[in-house]
């Protein structure tokens, strides 16, 4: 079964305020795939770990009918009281356990969230629900990241990735298929017709209190919080402080822009 990470209404809610939705570049990815390769009007999209739904409402804005599952309940709650169109509906469930009829499904997709799975299971039940020529969308941000400030982008990345250091030992084993690019997961689906994207570059508007909570939602410092509260507090404290001192400002608001690297599994169901 799916390893459960994001289930606290805490957690969730930071998740909810902090991650950020699919970026330009990857969207563009995404939708080119799915054009390409459908031949029928996509009429329903699943949308698989979908936390609070920000992947799930970008697949409403062009798509006919989507359905966002997640195996927590808070993240359900969370996306469900934030403001969705009609054509969005969520479900709790796991992802290797989806409540849909064999090929009933036009695209399967996950944002950020595969590698939770049990991979093995979940690419049985994607085969199940997928019509034929039906398309899978698997992808992730890496740890790729850096944020960018006038001149002194270079050292505003280095406190980054130092807070990032000061987590790793809290990652979850799991966490290795991002570290490799999803190469594991691509090696699994069990479609001929597929590829794996690892250069998909976005730049995303964000505050300084943004990247700082973006850290905050992240796996591995939610169970450094569980582990040592104090001392976990004191990390985004202190990166927070570094980080106004390195811009040379006072306010948190501050707007920078935040680089990541996305990975991308793309593949189609066999006719």
């Amino acid at each position: 079964m799916a390893t459960q990470m994001f289930e606290g209404r805490g957690h969730a809610a930071v998740y909810q305020k902090y991650r950020f939705a699919p970026g330009k570049e990857l969207q563009q990815t995404i939708l080119g795939y799915v054009q390409e390769k459908r031949t029928k009007p996509v009429e329903l999209v699943v949308d698989v770990g979908c936390g609070s739904g920000q992947g799930t409402l970008f697949l409403a804005e062009h798509f006919k009918k989507v359905v966002g599952t997640d195996i927590s309940e808070a993240q359900i709650q969370e996306a469900k009281d934030s403001s969705s169109p009609p054509n969005i509906s969520y479900l709790v469930c796991p992802a290797e356990v989806l409540p849909f009829q064999d090929a009933s499904v036009d695209v399967l997709t996950s944002f950020t969230a595969a590698h939770w799975f049990d991979i093995e299971r979940f690419m049985k039940e994607a085969n199940r629900v997928l019509k034929p020529g039906g398309c899978i969308v698997l992808c992730t941000y890496t740890l790729d990241m850096s944020p960018h400030y006038g001149s002194c982008s270079e050292e505003l990345t280095r406190v980054f990735k130092e807070s990032w250091d000061k987590l790793t030992k809290y990652s979850h084993s799991k966490v290795k298929h991002v570290l490799e690019d999803y190469k594991e997961i691509f090696e699994a689906l069990p479609f001929p017709d597929k590829k794996r994207i690892t250069n998909i570059f976005d730049k995303f508007p964000m505050t300084l209190a943004g990247v700082v909570g973006y850290l905050e939602s992240v796996s591995p410092y939610q169970a450094f919080l569980k582990d040592d509260p104090e001392a976990a507090k004191s990390l985004l404290q202190e990166t927070e402080k570094r980080m106004l001192e390195t811009m040379g400002v006072s306010s948190r608001e501050t707007p920078v822009e935040f680089w990541v690297r996305h990975v991308c599994v793309l593949g189609r169901k066999g006719l």
